[in-house]
Formats: structure tokens, sequence, C-alpha cells
């Protein structure tokens, strides 16, 4: 599993077909580990384990990395780059701890973490996001994640 985590963050907006690659392994990895049958389905292995799909493990570490960059303001090159949304006037979204995204005309550039991060954790519900430290919130993204 960790060579599979490994710099994962980097995995964020590959293809699909890569994805599936990925998947694939960890699907085996799955079985190895509980001595199922090779022919055996692995979504139920996989919860078992407590384990993510490899697209939602992706999204959950880029979170998570986002973060504890919020909270700790560190690594600072990282902090740097995450600017809070705020809004000319007064919104709803105001209070909802939103970050401020940057457009960008590329799909290779989609992928950088400045963008990437933005997304992910605006697309993270309020009640997620609203966790007052690392472990309430990893308790949360990856219930959210597991629906």
């Amino acid at each position: 599993m960790n060579r599979l985590d490994y710099r994962n963050a980097i995995l964020y907006g590959v293809t699909n077909q890569n994805i599936l690659r990925l998947q694939r392994v960890q699907n085996r990895l799955a079985r190895v580990v509980c001595s199922a049958p090779y022919h055996s389905p692995s979504a139920p292995l996989l919860q078992s384990l407590h384990w993510l799909p490899v697209s939602h493990r992706i999204t959950y570490k880029i979170a998570m990395l986002t973060f504890k960059t919020k909270l700790h303001c560190q690594p600072v090159y990282l902090f740097d780059i995450l600017q809070n949304y705020t809004p000319i006037r007064q919104l709803r979204s105001s209070s909802a701890d939103l970050l401020k995204r940057q457009t960008t005309s590329t799909k290779t550039s989609d992928r950088a973490f400045s963008v990437a991060a933005v997304k992910i954790w605006n697309d993270i519900p309020v009640t997620v996001r609203s966790a007052t430290s690392s472990e309430q919130f990893a308790r949360r993204l990856f219930a959210l994640s597991f629906d």
C-alpha cells in the first residue's frame, strides 16, 4: 500500500486507464491480504480492510494535505499557494472557509497542486471542512469517501 500511496498527489487528473491499472493492483493486494480466491469480488474486501479505492485515495490524500497546511500553516511553500476566498461583499459563502480558485487554460495545469487542492477543498461539504483537528477531519472525510 505504501507504494500505491507514494506521491499519489501527482496522480490527480491522470487518465481513467491509468487509475484502473492501479485499482487492479490494489484489488489483487486485497485478495492476497484476505487470502481470497482470484475471482472473488474486490469491493467487499476493500471495505473490510477499510481501504479506499485508488481514485478516492488520491483525493483523500490531497484533502488531508490541504487541511494540515491550512491548520498548521506548514509547509510555508504550500501555505503561500492556498489563498482564502474573500468575496467583495457579504455573501452566504463568506463563512464557508473556501479557497480562491485559479483559472487555468490547459488540462495539465489543472493537475497542479495549487488548482487541484482548491477544487477538492471547495467540493468538500462544510460539515467536513469545519473540523477542528486532523483526526476529526480524517474521520469525516473517510466516511464521506465511503458513501
